[in-house]
């Protein structure tokens, strides 16, 4: 991939930490010309989007260990000493996720970027069930082992309506923020090795949305596996078989893959939240991610002065 050097290329200016992440980890990671990285805020579709990658990279193959070839990067767990060397053995196209901001990540000109966005009241009741459901093994795997920065991760409070309105009022408690991972991808979302995907477009269009990763990705499809691949992407599918797609196999939350994978719906909150809710919610977004960005994040709609 041959790029203008006058483009002014994001730039890591800080770290971050906390009971889940560790961005230093990027500082020794040795990008290739054809890497992909899949960024979200969690639970905005990142495991979705590496089941896409894949499927369409690996012609619908069933017995890809997913979670295993395609790390968090970022994540504490395990320590980089055990996980860069993994991910440096690894002889496929290599894709990798991050949770991370912009600014706490170093990034590539080398590499393919897929940005996932969600409405921020959807991306808060699929947390809270990945939160309430998180086995006793998890809050000793992120609390106890060595290298945690910050206070340790509380179970959450018994009701949604709680859980959402310290996560709106407290800046994405007990995770991170929200709004800064959002607004710091968008401001880059025209660079060329840049896509941009939502959740809901995702779910409505799923076998359009593919087509346009893999032209993004420069992937080849094997046309004879096409509808293999599209069913292995359904969110019944991959509830069914989602040992190997779950991080850690979903052993580290009660039910297993089962509930990581959850529903995949939109719209929960709606039933919960108050009409003052949304429009606190709203005037939030609009306030952290000026117009544009507030839009397509409630909509999955691009301005007609914005690119896609």
């Amino acid at each position: 991939m041959t790029l203008s050097k006058e483009i002014a290329w994001p730039q890591k200016t800080r770290e971050m930490h906390n009971h889940h992440i560790d961005s230093t980890v990027w500082n020794d990671f040795n990008f290739r010309d054809d890497d992909i990285v899949v960024s979200t805020y969690a639970k905005s579709g990142t495991t979705w989007m590496q089941q896409i990658i894949a499927q369409m990279l690996f012609d619908a193959d069933t017995e890809l260990e997913v979670h295993a070839m395609s790390p968090w990067i970022d994540f504490r767990l395990p320590p980089k000493e055990v996980k860069l060397p993994s991910v440096e053995a690894q002889s496929h196209r290599r894709f990798v996720k991050t949770h991370l901001p912009m600014d706490a990540l170093v990034y590539s000109p080398k590499a393919k970027y897929i940005y996932i966005g969600r409405d921020g009241r959807d991306v808060v009741w699929s947390l809270y069930n990945h939160h309430k459901n998180a086995a006793p093994a998890m809050y000793d795997a992120l609390n106890n082992t060595p290298g945690r920065v910050g206070p340790p991760l509380e179970p959450p409070p018994d009701d949604v309506h709680q859980y959402f309105r310290d996560w709106l009022e407290r800046d994405g408690y007990p995770y991170w923020s929200f709004w800064e991972s959002v607004r710091s991808w968008w401001e880059f979302k025209d660079l060329p090795n840049m896509l941009f995907v939502h959740f809901d477009a995702l779910k409505k269009h799923m076998p359009e949305e593919m087509r346009r990763i893999a032209q993004f990705l420069d992937i080849k499809i094997n046309e004879s596996k096409w509808d293999l691949m599209v069913e292995h992407c359904t969110f019944d599918w991959m509830k069914e078989h989602g040992e190997n797609s779950v991080p850690m196999r979903g052993v580290m939350w009660v039910g297993g893959p089962k509930t990581f994978i959850n529903k995949g719906t939109n719209g929960r909150w709606k039933d919960t939240l108050t009409a003052s809710d949304n429009a606190e919610y709203e005037a939030k977004a609009l306030e952290e991610l000026g117009p544009e960005c507030a839009h397509w994040l409630a909509t999955g709609e691009f301005s007609k002065s914005e690119s896609v």
